[in-house]
């Protein structure tokens, strides 16, 4: 209830929830506060409380001073939907020109505080009926604004932007359009941050009780390119019942670091380098995706970490809620884990949530790797796959080169019958075979962890049979050794590609074959397995030959927690036997270190293998 003083001013004093929103506020001011103002010295204005949907207001102070240079102010307490803790607000205008009945508001020298809030600002306020209907012209300015929240999430400084809104009543429903450009300044609003470069937004439409219609807007991002939305908006359902987006060209380059990592910096595509163009489509209705159409344009995809890359990059993946849809990829080239990529095109088709596709061929070098009978589908929010794998004969030589290995002969290829990926775990029902240095590799249980995130794990058996020693000795610069190995490491697990666990045992294979060993060999064995055995050489009349049978070679390691337990192939007083030797000139090879810890064992690795650096022997 408002009762009229001609003294110091007007007060409310019974509880207020006639107003129902903020807006319904500012309106009734707009048209009663001049008209009280010429019949009052000043004007004071109190409420109780004032409650609208998603704010509360409490103890609510207006006072209007028209005196020669007129002022306005409001105090309160305010409190947001579902927070407990109430916070002072203040707003004030330094400067107001009052109309005389419709006219043109003023406010010069605004100021809206709050506890982390500092919101300058000028506003005019138009409020002269065209052709007899109501309507109103807002222009308002913020200048060197800044706000920030208590938790960190969302913070500006030095906000400097301009705004526009015109609206005029026309057969009960409002017409209006706005305009607003950000001139300057800095915005975190977790988890994007962005800086005020000239962004321009323009939209139009109508708006009544029932529905806020948005018939076109506009966004600019200088550098970046265009976004273009209509749609319909539902006052009872507060959803967009109708939304469609464009947007025509976005360069990858500008767009990425500002727009797009922030939102997957925790997935794949968290740190990666992009160039090219995209494009997208998408349709809304009832709050719900309807269809969209992403285009990608001479992509370039590196990831940082180097998991994966992929070049001119190019697909056009359409999606619809209703009907299926082909989808089409292709790049030029790249690589996947390390795994060179050739030129390749795919092609599957999306029925919904689901991806289907007879193959996808991958071109790897002179082979490819051939995915079949794919089927994927996202739930939850998380994706489930399966398919089966053939990886084509692959050139060792080249391969090896490529991935920075030494130089291998022979050739990879594998099958495998099923693999499965269940919400961020890889798994495969088969075996990778591989044919290395004369002999064969299989891989046995292989399962991976998020392969492609920021810390992949995977844990297999790998079983080595008959490896010409003489091929992998000479691969690795290790000194000659003429013989075969067999070998079997059980249990690995790889953290972020690097070993946390194996139980791994290496040694020569049974049967009749050639058995020579190298005093460098010699050497570098004792170098992983403790001091002793080159000692002895250089000692003795053994310095004089070169090289030396042996009757049975290996070497074990078992490591947990970063430390290695070593064994060879038979027990000593003092140690354990790496090498047992046999006929004449034999060699027997020592090992007496039983606990080694993994990254020195690593280092050992490296400096008897770095071709033609002497070994250094400890």
């Amino acid at each position: 209830m408002i009762t009229r003083h001609d003294g110091p001013g007007l007060r409310i004093t019974d509880g207020w929830r006639v107003l129902k929103s903020l807006g319904h506020f500012i309106v009734w001011l707009a048209a009663g506060l001049p008209a009280m103002a010429m019949a009052a010295s000043s004007l004071t204005i109190e409420a109780d409380t004032v409650e609208a949907e998603g704010w509360q207001a409490k103890a609510v102070k207006v006072v209007l001073a028209p005196a020669q240079r007129p002022a306005l102010s409001l105090t309160s307490q305010i409190s947001l939907a579902q927070a407990k803790e109430w916070r002072s607000l203040r707003a004030e205008c330094g400067q107001i020109k009052l109309p005389a009945g419709h006219g043109t508001w003023a406010c010069q020298q605004g100021l809206i505080t709050s506890e982390h809030i500092r919101l300058p600002f000028q506003l005019t306020l138009n409020t002269t009926p065209i052709a007899g209907q109501p309507a109103m012209r807002l222009d308002a300015q913020l200048q060197d604004a800044q706000f920030s929240d208590a938790a960190g999430l969302h913070a500006a400084e030095k906000l400097h932007a301009h705004a526009e809104l015109q609206a005029r009543q026309q057969a009960g429903r409002w017409h209006w359009n706005a305009a607003m450009a950000w001139a300057g300044g800095e915005l975190f609003w977790q988890p994007l941050y962005l800086q005020g470069q000239g962004q321009t937004l323009k939209a139009a439409g109508t708006w009544d009780a029932n529905a806020l219609q948005l018939d076109e807007a506009e966004l600019q991002l200088p550098g970046v390119g265009k976004a273009h939305a209509n749609g319909s908006w539902s006052m009872a359902a507060r959803q967009w019942q109708t939304l469609h987006v464009d947007v025509p060209d976005i360069d990858l380059a500008k767009a990425y670091p500002t727009l797009l990592k922030p939102m997957v910096e925790q997935g794949a595509l968290g740190h990666v380098e992009m160039a090219g163009n995209v494009a997208l489509q998408a349709d809304w209705q009832a709050a719900q995706l309807q269809a969209f159409r992403l285009r990608l344009r001479d992509v370039d995809l590196e990831d940082e970490q180097h998991r994966f890359a992929f070049y001119k990059l190019n697909a056009d993946i359409p999606w619809d809620y209703d009907q299926p849809q082909r989808m089409q990829m292709g790049f030029a080239g790249g690589h996947l884990l390390k795994v060179p990529l050739a030129a390749s095109q795919m092609q599957a088709e999306v029925n919904r949530y689901a991806l289907t596709a007879p193959e996808l061929r991958l071109n790897i070098l002179d082979g490819a790797l051939v995915l079949s009978d794919v089927s994927a589908a996202t739930l939850g929010g998380q994706w489930y796959w399966h398919l089966r794998a053939n990886l084509t004969p692959l050139d060792m030589p080249e391969l090896s080169t490529a991935l920075g290995w030494p130089r291998m002969a022979g050739k990879v290829a594998a099958s495998i019958p099923m693999v499965t990926y269940n919400a961020g775990t890889l798994t495969t029902d088969g075996v990778l075979g591989f044919n290395l240095f004369d002999g064969n590799i299989s891989v046995h249980n292989l399962g991976m962890q998020t392969p492609l995130g920021s810390t992949p794990q995977l844990h297999a058996d790998i079983e080595m049979r008959n490896l010409d020693l003489g091929h992998l000795t000479r691969t690795f610069s290790f000194g000659a050794i003429e013989g075969k190995l067999d070998g079997d490491i059980q249990n690995l697990a790889l953290q972020n590609w690097q070993p946390v666990a194996f139980d791994a045992v290496l040694k020569s294979s049974p049967g009749k074959y050639p058995r020579k060993i190298s005093q460098r060999a010699v050497e570098n064995i004792s170098a992983l397995g403790g001091a002793g055995a080159a000692a002895a050489i250089q000692r003795s009349v053994l310095r004089f030959f070169d090289q030396f049978n042996y009757d049975k070679l290996g070497l074990s390691c078992r490591l947990q927690a970063d430390v290695c337990t070593m064994d060879g192939v038979a027990q000593a007083a003092q140690g354990y036997v790496i090498v047992k030797g046999s006929g004449i000139p034999a060699i027997t090879v020592m090992g007496y270190n039983r606990q080694v810890g993994w990254s020195e064992l690593v280092s050992r690795i490296r400096r008897v293998t770095a071709s033609n650096v002497k070994p250094v022997i400890q």
